[in-house]
C-alpha cells in the first residue's frame, strides 16, 4: 500500500515536471517566434510559432496576429496559387483563424470579438484563396455583420455586398436577398457615420457608404420599371407588414424611384401603420407630385422631427425647401435650405437651390442697381457649392456663367458711390452681405 502511494507521488511529480518543462518550451518558442516576426524574419519565426500553436494555443494572443503575418507573407511570396506549397500555407491560415475563434473566450486581455475575427478570416479568404467560393465568403461575412452591426469594419461591409452580388449573378432567386443585404450594409454604414466623433474617420465612413450605394446602383439588378413590377403587387399584399414595407421604401429611395406608384403606396401604408421618417417622406413626395405643396411641407416637417440621422435630415430639409420655393415662400425656403446645410455642410445641391431661391426674387430695394447686387450673393452660394461638393461643381460653374450676366454695371454702382472691392448688404428677406468684384 505504501509503495502505491510512493508510485502515485512519483507519477504526480513527473507530470508536474513535464508541465513545467513544456511551459518553459512554450515561452521560449513564443519569444523566439515573436522577436523574429518583429524583425520580419518570417521563415525563422515559422517553426517556433508552429510549436506554440500546437502545444500552448492560449499562451499569448499575439500568437495569432504573428501567425497571420507569417502565413500571409509566405502566400504573398508564392505567386503560384495552384502549387501544393501555396495550398498548404493557405489551409494553415484558415486553420489558424478557426483556432483563434475557438480560443478567444479564454483570453483575459482585450481581444477582438468573435464576429470581428470571422470577418478578418473572410477577408484573408478572399485575398488568398486559390479559388474563391462566393457562398463560403458570403456566409462568413454575413455572420460577421450580423454580430458586429455598426461596429463592422468598412471592408467587411463592402465585401459583404460584393459577395451578395456575386451570388446574385449565379442565382436570380437571390435578388430580393441582395436588396436586403444592401439595406443592411447601408444602414450599418449610416449608423457608423452617426456614431463616429472623429471628423476624418467620419468622412472615410461616408465614402464607404457612397461606395456601397454605387455598387448597388451599378449592379444592373433593377431600374424603376423593374422595381414597380417587383414591388407593386407585393406592396399591396403586404399593407400591414411594416418590415416588408420598410424594405421596399428603402430600395426604391436609393434607386431614386420616388415617383413610382409602388413607392407612394408603400409609404402610405407604412405611414398608416407607423409614421416613420421614411414613410412621411414618401407621403410628402406623393403630395409634391400632385402639386399639393402645403401637404408636402406638412409631411416633410413631420419627417424632419422623426429622423435622427443628420445626413437624412439634410435631405428632408432640402425637399421642404423645394416645396416652399414652389409656393414662392422665399424666406421659409431659405430657412429650410440653411437647415439642410447645417445638417450637412458639404451639401452642394442645397447651396445651388438656395442660390436659385435668391435669384427667383432678387428685388429688395427701390434702386435697380442694388437689386442686381443680389446676383453677387447668388454667385457666392454657387461658388460655395462648387468648393464643398465636387459632384455638383460642373453644374454650379455653368450657373455662375448664367447669373454673372445679371450683376450690375460698374458705372451704375459708381453713381451710388460703390466700387470694386466694396461690401454691400443685400437686405430684405435675403439678409446677406456680399463683395463687389469682377467675374
Amino acid at each position: 500500500m505504501r509503495m502505491n502511494k510512493v508510485a502515485a507521488l512519483l507519477l504526480l511529480f513527473m507530470v508536474a515536471t513535464g508541465a513545467v518543462a513544456q511551459t518553459e518550451d512554450c515561452n521560449k518558442n513564443s519569444s523566439i517566434s515573436h522577436e523574429a516576426v518583429k524583425s520580419k524574419n518570417y521563415h525563422d519565426a515559422y517553426i517556433p510559432w508552429k510549436y506554440v500553436m500546437e502545444n500552448c494555443p492560449t499562451l499569448r494572443y499575439y500568437t495569432y496576429t504573428d501567425g497571420r503575418s507569417i502565413l500571409t507573407a509566405f502566400l504573398q511570396e508564392n505567386k503560384d496559387r495552384n502549387s501544393a506549397e501555396y495550398k498548404k500555407y493557405f489551409d494553415e491560415l484558415m486553420a489558424m483563424h478557426d483556432q483563434k475563434i475557438k480560443y478567444l473566450p479564454e483570453f483575459r486581455s482585450k481581444v477582438p470579438s468573435v464576429g470581428s475575427s470571422i470577418g478578418v478570416k473572410a477577408i484573408d479568404y478572399l485575398m488568398f484563396a486559390p479559388s474563391v467560393d462566393a457562398n463560403v465568403a458570403y456566409s462568413w461575412l454575413k455572420e460577421a455583420i450580423d454580430s458586429e452591426k455598426a461596429n463592422s469594419q468598412s471592408a467587411i461591409l463592402n465585401y459583404f455586398l460584393d459577395m451578395s452580388l456575386a451570388k446574385l449573378k449565379n442565382d436570380q432567386e437571390h435578388r430580393e436577398q441582395f436588396f436586403q443585404d444592401y439595406l443592411t450594409a447601408a444602414d450599418y454604414a449610416d449608423d457608423a457615420v452617426m456614431l463616429e466623433t472623429d471628423s476624418a474617420k467620419k468622412e472615410t465612413l461616408r465614402h464607404v457608404k457612397d461606395n456601397i450605394e454605387a455598387m448597388f446602383i451599378n449592379s444592373g439588378t433593377a431600374d424603376c420599371d423593374a422595381l414597380q413590377t417587383l414591388f407593386g403587387p407585393k406592396v399591396e399584399a403586404a399593407q400591414t407588414d411594416s418590415n416588408y414595407l420598410k424594405k421596399a421604401i428603402g430600395i426604391m429611395k436609393v434607386m431614386r424611384c420616388t415617383e413610382s406608384e409602388a413607392y407612394f403606396q408603400a409609404s402610405y401604408y407604412m405611414y398608416k401603420i407607423h409614421p416613420t421618417a421614411d414613410a412621411a417622406m414618401g407621403c410628402g413626395y406623393m403630395a409634391y407630385k400632385k402639386g399639393d405643396y402645403d401637404e408636402a411641407v406638412k409631411y416633410f416637417n413631420e419627417a424632419l422631427e422623426l429622423e435622427n440621422n443628420p445626413e437624412k435630415k439634410a435631405q428632408i430639409a432640402y425637399a421642404g425647401g423645394a416645396a416652399l420655393l414652389s409656393m414662392k415662400r422665399y424666406a421659409q425656403a431659405k430657412a429650410s435650405l440653411l437647415r439642410a446645410i447645417q445638417f450637412r455642410p458639404s451639401y452642394g445641391d442645397a447651396y445651388i437651390l438656395l442660390a436659385q431661391t435668391y435669384a427667383s426674387n432678387p428685388n429688395w430695394s427701390d434702386e435697380p442697381a442694388l437689386n442686381k447686387c443680389t446676383y453677387y450673393v447668388v454667385i457666392d452660394k454657387l461658388q460655395r457649392a462648387r468648393s464643398v461638393d465636387p459632384k455638383v461643381a460642373a453644374r454650379a460653374q455653368e450657373l455662375i456663367g448664367t447669373y454673372a450676366r445679371y450683376v450690375p454695371k460698374t458705372e451704375d454702382l459708381f453713381m451710388l458711390g460703390i466700387k470694386d472691392g466694396d461690401t454691400v448688404e443685400v437686405k430684405g428677406w435675403i439678409g446677406e452681405t456680399t463683395r463687389i468684384r469682377k467675374l
